[in-house]
């Protein structure tokens, strides 16, 4: 009988393995936002975000509301890691008629109270931040906001259910005249003792609680006038188990918050309330059940709680002594006697040395007359009880445990684990029982265990203090930032001058000294859907260049193409070899794709600055990007590129169009969409253009139909009208470039620029010692060192990528979880501004179409390219927000273009030869 006993209590393995998965699924079903309702495990948002870094110092005030009492602490923190807290407390006890009173009767003692305290300690502070311990079912919806669910344990007090605690009790300070004393933090004693094993290199993410939380003995305490220093005793009644972790903050979706980390009380005592332990639950666990205040409830907390273990233990007595294994020819009427037995007790009976001549005279104070071998079995059962719900606490704990180590992309999670509770400090094998069921069940996690010291006080002190230096850091973090984050006022500003440069472009008189250039094009239509035919494509933009043959069929398009390298000697030496090399890869093209004998209208690519004068004349206006070709600055590319044909003899050239990127990513997309009439690049450099009427176009002759405006957009704000929105960070990148006080819309924008952007302000927070506790790598000094793909990389959701403690390693930053939330923020703030601005100038370019064609509304698409738009996970969304704030009365769709330089360039060609020869 004893035997089969123990093997109830003895769970296998492989079942534990499945507990463990339940209980991950139950954690992420409590995080969802459409499943929280119904899971078992609540996983309760507590709004503590950071823990502890060793930095905190000052005094912090800590009440505690618990049995019927309260206790006040003042702590005070040095800076020192918080290895040596200095800490005061008061005990007051509470008359019953408060706890079944009037709320306002209950805070304005607890009010009274802080006060008495704060006149004991002769207390002269200008301030005093307070955290609140309240172990009461709450709705908490910030750290010092919760809204009472339900009283218990004893406490009812009338007209407090549903109202915010924090505020019922800063009204009773204020009546006491306690200005100074600011309640900053709720929270309850599991939070506090992850936050008690915190200190400076050791921050501790998980806390377990394990029973009764015990008060601390500490010999030689000095009282004075009722007052004690050292370390107080907790008055936590609470004897059942919980345990609370560090979650990233993205995938609670019951909460707002999307950044950084959140701890999360599981609350996981009603684990299997659901039947899910139904198959491992004893007789003895179902006898408990039943004859508790809540049958079928917390079921996970009945076989592991401090409360219910002497319970367990008495109800394997007593089927056993029915069964005549135990106690034979004596009297076991005391084992009826619910709560005859307690923890306490079975904890005794399984550490002492002396074993069964102990376990004996427990026995027999309870009234049993027990032999020696009734001594042997009952020691057995015991420690079964007792092994079985550590097993159960591992078992939760590896679920926790696997669930960070999954959700931070960690190969191994190496992690700190605040313990308290009567099972961890009364059973000598807890730990060693907890640390090999981990190792069965989580290998991936290695979790060093921390005794906490008294964590709903102590404990409390710490969250109020890294509260208070979290709302300090986000003061300056606010301050510093202010200047990138633009008001809706000053996007429309931005709008507003955008469409007055715009019109200057387009001045003939004004043109010239106006900062967007508006250069016209000379592309008059979009395509139709009706372009057929083959077409030549030339993309020249840098050391690489590419050829393509566009095969444009009712059946859609069809490509091959093959890409050229230009050797520098070619880059940098005459006009003439820098064509005829090209003309030589054409033909090699051509050969290739057996197209020689074919004469073939061909779209020019040209990514230089032109003067352009028809659709297929540009003069080259500067080499830029390592080329240097001699006379051609001046020059018609298209005519070189025409003399270069013949003096090769290839007869079979026809140059129809010469375009820029910007106007092929329109075109491209235009064939595809009709209504795409925008052309919008926002890669390494930034630039738009877009159909304008020839009314308006003063640079050409010409009032009929409309042209394609190349915006050149980058240069907008080179005259000085955007001053007023460059930050001092802007200007010591824009001083750095190597083109000081120009192409400044697009310094503010593109890729090329918004990590150098982020580096400084990085720079500027390591200064202020708000990142890397002041002592960013010397990495971090160089220019250029922090990419702008980084921006895309460390916005995704999810701050532990493997990709961005990559990127910390490689800009050999000593980075904390901290630090990486900031430097999240800081990408996310110079990102957004980006998207923006590149929203206000495309206002400008929507609004003015609209007005231009006397329409109540527009609909419009935006063919799109670049890296930032595409790659970056917000940038679109926020340019396609600010865009739909800024233009209301258009709507706007944006198709992202698929080789705009190639593809585009060809059907440019393909809608002239539509028009110039509408009958073929």
């Amino acid at each position: 009988q004893v035997q089969r006993a123990l093997r109830a209590l003895t769970i296998p393995l492989e079942r534990l393995h499945i507990m463990k998965g339940h209980m991950m699924q139950a954690m992420r079903r409590g995080l969802g936002r459409h499943t929280h309702s119904r899971a078992t495990l609540k996983m309760l948002p507590t709004y503590i975000c950071a823990t502890p870094d060793g930095t905190e110092k000052g005094d912090y005030l800590v009440v505690e509301l618990c049995q019927s009492q309260v206790r006040t602490l003042l702590v005070t923190l040095f800076g020192d890691g918080n290895l040596n807290p200095q800490m005061m407390y008061k005990t007051f006890d509470m008359p019953e008629d408060i706890m079944q009173g009037e709320g306002e009767a209950l805070f304005d003692f607890i009010a009274q109270c802080v006060s008495q305290f704060l006149a004991d300690t002769n207390s002269s502070l200008e301030h005093l931040p307070l955290g609140f311990v309240f172990p009461f079912s709450c709705r908490q919806t910030q750290l010092n906001k919760a809204e009472l669910i339900s009283w218990s344990k004893g406490f009812s007090c009338r007209d407090v259910e549903g109202k915010d605690v924090v505020q019922l009790l800063q009204s009773a300070i204020n009546k006491q005249e306690l200005s100074h004393v600011e309640v900053v933090a709720l929270m309850n004693d599991t939070v506090g003792t992850m936050m008690t094993c915190s200190t400076e290199g050791r921050p501790c993410e998980v806390a377990l609680v394990a029973g009764e939380q015990q008060a601390p003995h500490v010999p030689g305490w000095s009282v004075l006038g009722g007052l004690s220093w050292c370390s107080p005793p907790s008055l936590s009644a609470d004897k059942g188990s919980n345990c609370c972790f560090m979650a990233e903050a993205h995938l609670v979706e019951t909460t707002e918050e999307t950044s950084g980390r959140m701890c999360i009380n599981t609350e996981w005592g009603r684990f299997g309330d659901d039947g899910i332990l139904s198959d491992i639950l004893t007789p003895y666990d179902e006898c408990v059940d039943e004859e508790s205040s809540s049958p079928g409830e917390k079921r996970f907390e009945k076989m592991v709680g401090s409360l219910y273990l002497g319970e367990i233990t008495r109800h394997v007595l007593m089927a056993l002594a029915t069964e005549k294994a135990l106690f034979t020819g004596s009297s076991v009427a005391v084992l009826k006697e619910k709560g005859v037995l307690k923890t306490h007790q079975v904890l005794d009976i399984i550490n002492v040395e002396e074993g069964v001549a102990v376990t004996k005279r427990a026995l027999e104070a309870l009234g049993l007359q027990p032999n020696e071998r009734d001594c042997s079995r009952v020691q057995q059962i015991c420690r079964a009880v007792v092994s079985r719900a550590a097993t159960l606490y591992a078992t939760g704990l590896a679920a926790v445990l696997s669930y960070m180590c999954q959700t931070r992309d960690m190969d191994q999670l190496l992690v700190n684990v605040g313990v308290d509770g009567e099972l961890y400090q009364g059973h000598t094998r807890f730990e060693e029982i907890l640390q090999s069921v981990i190792k069965l069940l989580a290998p991936e996690c290695v979790a060093t265990l921390l005794p906490s010291t008294d964590g709903s006080g102590r404990g409390a002190a710490m969250v109020t203090a890294v509260a208070v230096r979290l709302k300090a850091q986000r003061r300056e973090v606010a301050e510093l930032l202010a200047p990138l984050q633009l008001k809706h006022d000053d996007l429309v500003q931005v709008q507003a001058l955008m469409r007055q440069e715009m019109e200057l472009g387009l001045g003939q008189e004004t043109h010239a000294n106006a900062s967007v250039r508006m250069l016209p094009t000379y592309v008059c239509h979009t395509p139709d859907g009706t372009e057929l035919g083959e077409f030549l494509a030339l993309d020249l933009g840098g050391t690489n260049f590419r050829v393509l043959v566009v095969q444009v069929t009712e059946e859609g398009i069809r490509m091959a193409s093959e890409i050229y390298v230009i050797p520098t000697a070619i880059m940098q030496g005459t006009g003439e070899a820098l064509f005829d090399h090209i003309i030589d890869c054409i033909m090699d093209f051509q050969k290739k794709q057996d197209l020689t004998t074919h004469t073939l209208p061909l779209g020019f690519t040209f990514s230089f600055p032109c003067q352009q004068v028809g659709l297929d004349k540009a003069l080259l206006l500067t080499w830029t990007k390592g080329f240097s070709a001699s006379g051609c600055v001046g020059q018609d590319v298209v005519q070189l590129l025409r003399e270069a044909a013949e003096r090769k003899h290839h007869t079979g050239l026809k140059v129809v169009a010469l375009v820029n990127d910007t106007v092929g990513t329109m075109m491209s997309c235009g064939y595809e969409d009709p209504k795409c009439e925008i052309g919008l690049i926002v890669g390494t450099g930034t630039n738009a253009c877009y159909m304008e009427e020839m009314r308006n176009v003063g640079t050409v002759e010409g009032d009929e139909g409309r042209m394609c405006i190349n915006m050149e957009w980058g240069a907008f704000g080179d005259n000085g009208c955007l001053d007023h929105i460059f930050t001092s960070f802007d200007k010591i990148v824009d001083d750095q470039t190597i083109n000081p006080g120009k192409q400044r819309f697009e310094k503010l924008i593109s890729g090329m620029y918004l990590g150098e952007i982020v580096r400084h302000i990085l720079l500027a927070m390591a200064d202020k010692e708000l990142l890397f506790h002041g002592n960013p790598s010397p990495k971090l000094y160089t220019k250029d060192i922090f990419k702008t793909k980084f921006l895309s990389t460390i916005e995704l959701n999810g701050l532990a990528l493997r990709q961005i403690r990559q990127i910390l390693q490689d800009l050999e930053l000593n980075a904390s979880f901290e630090d990486s939330v900031l430097m999240r923020e800081v990408c996310h703030t110079v990102s957004m501004r980006a998207a923006q601005l590149c929203a206000a100038g495309l206002a400008a370019v929507v609004e003015k179409m609209r007005e231009n064609r006397g329409l109540d509304k527009l609909s419009i698409t935006v063919g799109v390219d670049g890296t930032l738009y595409k790659l970056h996970p917000n940038f679109s969304h926020c340019l396609q927000k600010t865009l739909r704030d800024l233009a209301p009365n258009c709507t706007v769709s944006f198709m992202p273009s698929e080789d705009g330089s190639g593809k585009g360039a060809a059907l440019v060609a393909a809608v002239a030869c539509r028009i110039t020869s509408p009958g073929q």
